[in-house]
């Protein structure tokens, strides 16, 4: 049996009560992995890890945008595309205008979220982009035991686009590869028998990372993904999302479980 895990976000300022964004509940879910990981170490197969990582400037971040009094969005702002055509947010630097109204413009034309301005989060080269201490040092035990490599999947450099799912942003950038589907993660997820999935946050990365694999993977192979319920959490006042992603790929054959009953 392939057994492959895969861990979305699992990041500092996530998974950390300090962190910029911290998931309410997301140090409980870093234990409870943890310690299911430690029953089955020797037989994890391998590992990937994706990382939200991203610039200070950054189309979802407050320094991207001003109001008429050049005063920035105060986080978790929604900016709609009706807000940027009639003034009331405009790009910090104008030259970034055009293009930021053909991107709202894109996201209200998809339907899967409006444009959210996030605290600065899993800034490159920060501490809230390392992945939180007690699953950086089982994935360490598992290279070691192993003498393999945890496959890390980094996502977000782009500042024109968000990028929840780890297979693909939310506008794909046409010049920019790394936005674009990774067909790589995808085949290698198809190889393995099951999926263990877990990570932060369920009402985003988790959902939209889910999401993009099962659409691209074939109904068969959704059968093989196996979400471990009480090792993932929603942005408060998000938890409809994470409820609604839920009983979306129940319906399409991924199997949810808890971290005590998995593979006992």
């Amino acid at each position: 049996m392939n057994l492959q895990f895969l861990i979305i976000d699992p990041q500092n300022d996530f998974a950390n009560p300090n962190g910029s964004l911290f998931v309410p509940g997301a140090d409980k879910d870093s234990d409870r992995l943890v310690e299911m990981m430690k029953r089955h170490l020797s037989k994890i197969d391998e590992i990937h890890i994706t990382l939200d990582t991203h610039h200070l400037l950054d189309i979802a971040h407050p320094l991207f945008w001003i109001d008429t009094k050049s005063k920035h969005p105060a986080p978790f702002t929604c900016i709609t595309l009706e807000d940027v055509l009639n003034g009331k947010w405009q790009t910090s630097n104008p030259s970034f205008q055009e293009r930021a109204v053909a991107y709202v413009n894109t996201l209200q034309k998809n339907g899967r979220y409006d444009l959210i301005i996030w605290p600065p989060h899993c800034l490159i080269g920060s501490q809230g982009n390392n992945v939180v201490s007690p699953i950086a040092e089982i994935v360490l035990d598992w290279e070691r035991t192993r003498l393999a490599m945890v496959d890390y999947v980094t996502k977000g450099l782009n500042i024109w686009t968000e990028h929840y799912s780890a297979v693909e942003a939310n506008v794909p950038d046409p010049d920019d590869a790394n936005t674009q589907l990774n067909t790589r993660l995808i085949e290698n997820l198809a190889s393995a028998d099951i999926i263990a999935i877990s990570g932060q946050a369920l009402s985003h990365c988790v959902a939209n990372t889910v999401r993009d694999i099962a659409n691209n993977f074939g109904e068969e192979n959704i059968r093989k993904m196996v979400l471990i319920e009480d090792t993932s959490s929603s942005v408060p006042s998000f938890e409809h999302l994470g409820q609604d992603f839920l009983t979306e790929m129940k319906a399409r054959g991924m199997q949810t479980a808890k971290y005590t009953d998995y593979l006992v």
